[in-house]
């Protein structure tokens, strides 16, 4: 099954047998207004420059972009947070692709404003054999373009499923990335970009291959 049809199950059973009527109303409008609002567009895309950042993982190692980059291109999934189901349930797709990945010889890592205790927690339920990078106020989603402040209404929303960012996140904005995914070329430039406004739709991680092998093709 593709990532979405994965989506659209968990989607339609969601909004028809857990979440209130009004609430759901409530997701689709404030969805609506982001994808309104065209940040996704303005958000760095293929061709552009990525960002450098250094950042540390679950277990407070600290990596670099460039460290990485240095022996290959590098796969970037930014990741909203354990609370997510959509979220978990896109890492464990980009899981089944993560050794076709390596074998390209490009490194994969997921960034998310969590905690780190938040992070180790999402890469032992979701079983992955890459890391998850501690991104402390979003300030490297803020870099890419996608980091968004959640509308008061859609804050309380989520207080009503016990979703309290500033704990999960240790810190107090409200504020979350979209869901994107990169591959980096080795001089930094950006060679794949899918940003999702909405977060319950979500390019299939198959799609980062061919972008992969025209790297390897000219390295």
């Amino acid at each position: 099954m593709k990532l979405q049809e994965k989506l659209d199950a968990f989607k339609a059973n969601f909004e028809t047998k857990v979440a209130p009527p009004d609430v759901v109303a409530l997701f689709h409008k404030t969805t609506a207004e982001l994808i309104a609002t065209g940040q996704a567009e303005r958000s760095l895309k293929v061709g552009d420059i990525a960002p450098t950042f250094e950042l540390v993982t679950a277990e407070g190692e600290r990596v670099s972009s460039t460290a990485m980059l240095e022996r290959g291109p590098l796969v970037v999934t930014f990741y909203r947070g354990v609370w997510c189901p959509y979220c978990n349930i896109d890492l464990q797709a980009i899981e089944e692709v993560a050794q076709e990945i390596r074998s390209l010889g490009a490194q994969l890592v997921s960034i998310s404003m969590q905690t780190a205790a938040n992070s180790l927690k999402s890469q032992r339920q979701n079983k992955l054999s890459y890391p998850i990078l501690v991104d402390e106020a979003g300030k490297t989603a803020d870099a890419f373009g996608i980091r968004f402040r959640l509308q008061d209404e859609l804050i309380g929303a989520y207080k009503g499923f016990n979703v309290d960012l500033p704990t999960i996140n240790g810190e107090p904005s409200w504020t979350l990335p979209m869901p994107a995914r990169y591959v980096i070329a080795t001089d930094g430039t950006i060679a794949y970009a899918e940003v999702s406004p909405d977060y319950t739709k979500r390019p299939d991680p198959s799609e980062l291959i061919p972008a992969l092998q025209r790297l390897a093709s000219i390295a």
